[in-house]
């Protein structure tokens, strides 16, 4: 095996005078399956494409967009992993300090807006060659967006960039096909799985946009193009998009058929260095592959489909697994290894528990529109099973070399707990935990959470009397980690407060909290920017302020000392001075005055009195 060509040196040691196509990523070149650039330039090459690596580029000279020469059938463009504004702000939009994808961890290596800005430079240098963008920063923008960052509405990436196509989604089957279509000389209009720009609205069976005119002047107009894109993004049921710019046309051909489990066995059997290039070692090495080197990617697509997840938009809601033996053959790969220590470090995906359709009805007919297979109560309809899942640990636990397998990724509890056959927790609990279990109930508030798109608290508290039940059987002393949301659609100050006076009931001290950050292609991202709900179109309440986003992120840590005086401020305007004071339902103690000595706040009639107490 051979990373594949980053050089005209290396191009000269193969024998190769030219590269059918060059990739061009925000990403050092790291050829591991966790990364969609080093799966389709492997499946390229293994369908007898010579592909090239042009890798994080300078875009302040040309000599980075040059060096392997024009490709004879095209550039395939990404951003990387993940979006190049996610990997450059925080969600206050502060500049991040480092960048994981990055060798040395150092920021800066790619351009905000990466995928605009390549395709730009690429078209100016070779003006006729085949641009196909795709990745998570262009299948998310795929039409008119809302972009958190010019707190504006951007036209499609397409449009923008000037690419030739754009493929959404996860892109195996597309992206081959995109390539026989060029190596026969033809424009490939009717993949699908891509995105293209049309002279004419005239589609069959197209479903009209929303134009980008009428999103950008028009909140309601926007959350209905919204709803429209995420009930056409089934492979069965969804049809064609069309959304005008100007006296363009932006067309979504239905989505590409997803992989069978043979596929998926055999694009993670393609000859992977599963390592970063080793030019980087001299930068010290590329942190990313630290997560994912002894990873095994079992599925793919989530039905759970959260509103603030991008993953329904892009990967789909239609799960496939792969087979049992493949697993096992990658995860036994891993421990030839030089770099192995015999851990497995996570055996999962989007959702680690999910290894099948959520039911035979989605095969025939589709996803059902505007409902949830999970939430807020489960399906009737819905399949639940974990024996694929439980034989693929205990497999894997078996292999020679194997000291500790554990699961790292999310896992549904509201999909655990509704399996009669309690094996798969009490496995996870005994062999597959490191001390801490991270879950994402995400609020408390049963309203926040159908703004979430999450179960109600109420299953999650079932999932930790059965995660605790199992621990004392196993004699283990182990913690469920909850994940929690701050300022998501929907919640006020005083879902932040009902929010902390469960943390502090049950007794959870959350380390790290995540504010809502409005990503383009979530449901929530719509009602942040619409104040909608684009599947009700009833009004919902948004915490825009920086001052309110600080204060309910403070009542979440509001034992942290840094935080009493926001979470007191909180809690006034909030009418909850019963939480300040000294008591054992008291949130946050007084703040001490040095003129007045300390403060206590009460309440007199629905009014607020001030007592100051001198020394």
């Amino acid at each position: 095996m051979a990373f594949l060509p980053i050089s005209k040196q290396d191009m000269e040691e193969r024998g190769l005078y030219y590269l059918d196509f060059i990739f061009v990523t925000g990403d050092a070149y790291i050829d591991h399956p966790s990364f969609g650039t080093a799966i389709l330039s492997r499946l390229l090459e293994s369908k007898g494409y010579t592909v090239g690596i042009i890798a994080q580029p300078n875009i302040h000279n040309d000599d980075d967009f040059t060096r392997l020469g024009r490709p004879k059938l095209g550039f395939l463009v990404n951003a990387g992993a993940i979006d190049s504004m996610v990997a450059h702000y925080t969600v206050s939009k502060k500049l991040r300090h480092d960048d994981a994808y990055t060798p040395g961890n150092v920021h800066g290596k790619r351009p905000d807006r990466a995928v605009t800005v390549y395709t730009k430079i690429l078209k100016r240098l070779y003006p006729d060659s085949f641009v196909c963008i795709g990745g998570l920063e262009a299948s998310l923008r795929r039409f008119a967006h809302y972009d958190y960052w010019k707190d504006t509405v951007m036209p499609s990436v397409l449009i923008d960039s000037g690419a030739d196509i754009l493929s959404f989604g996860m892109g195996e089957n597309s992206t081959v096909e995109v390539a026989n279509c060029l190596k026969h000389k033809k424009f490939p209009k009717d993949v699908r799985g891509i995105c293209y720009v049309s002279d004419t609205p005239d589609i069959k069976d197209a479903v009209i946009l929303p134009s980008f005119e009428e999103v950008l002047r028009d909140k309601t107009a926007y959350a209905n193009a919204t709803r429209e894109q995420f009930e056409n993004q089934d492979e069965v049921s969804g049809k064609p998009l069309v959304q005008q710019h100007g006296d363009k046309y932006v067309v979504q051909n239905r989505p590409a058929v997803t992989l069978t489990q043979e596929q998926l066995d055999a694009v993670y059997k393609l000859p992977f260095e599963r390592y970063y290039h080793p030019v980087y070692e001299k930068d010290g090495g590329v942190p990313a592959i630290q997560e994912v080197e002894f990873t095994v990617n079992q599925n793919r697509g989530c039905f759970g489909a959260c509103n603030f997840c991008a993953i329904a938009f892009h990967q789909g809601r239609r799960v496939v697994s792969r087979s049992v033996d493949s697993v096992v053959e990658e995860a036994t790969l891993l421990t030839k290894s030089p770099h192995f220590k015999g851990y497995i470090h996570d055996i999962g995906g989007p959702t680690a528990n999910f290894t099948a359709p959520s039911c035979d009805k989605q095969l025939k007919c589709g996803m059902c529109k505007g409902k949830k297979c999970l939430a807020p109560t489960p399906c009737k309809q819905l399949k639940v099973n974990h024996k694929k899942y439980v034989e693929m640990l205990r497999r894997v636990r078996q292999i020679d070399k194997v000291k500790k397998v554990f699961v790292r990724s999310g896992i549904r509890y509201d999909y655990a707990v509704l399996d009669s056959d309690r094996t798969f927790i009490k496995e996870l609990v005994t062999h597959h935990i490191s001390g801490q279990l991270r879950v994402a109930p995400e609020h408390c508030s049963n309203k926040v959470l159908d703004m979430m798109g999450k179960p109600h608290i109420e299953t999650y508290e079932k999932f930790i009397e059965l995660f605790e039940k199992e621990n004392q059987k196993s004699g283990k002393n182990q913690y469920a980690v909850p994940y929690l949301m701050s300022s998501h659609p929907g919640s006020t100050l005083k879902d932040a407060v009902d929010l902390a006076v469960y943390l502090k009931k049950h007794k959870i001290f959350p380390k790290q909290v995540q504010d809502f950050y409005p990503t383009p292609g979530t449901v929530s991202t719509c009602m942040f920017y619409t104040g909608l709900d684009p599947y009700t179109m009833k009004e919902v309440y948004v915490p825009r302020s920086t001052e309110e986003k600080a204060m309910q992120r403070a009542l979440l840590q509001f034992f942290i000392p840094e935080n009493k005086e926001l979470c007191i401020k909180a809690l006034k305007k909030a009418n909850r001075y019963d939480l300040v004071g000294y008591g054992k339902n008291c949130l946050v103690t007084p703040i001490r005055n040095k003129r007045y000595g300390e403060e206590k706040w009460t309440t007199n009639k629905g009014k607020q009195r001030k007592n100051a107490k001198r020394k």
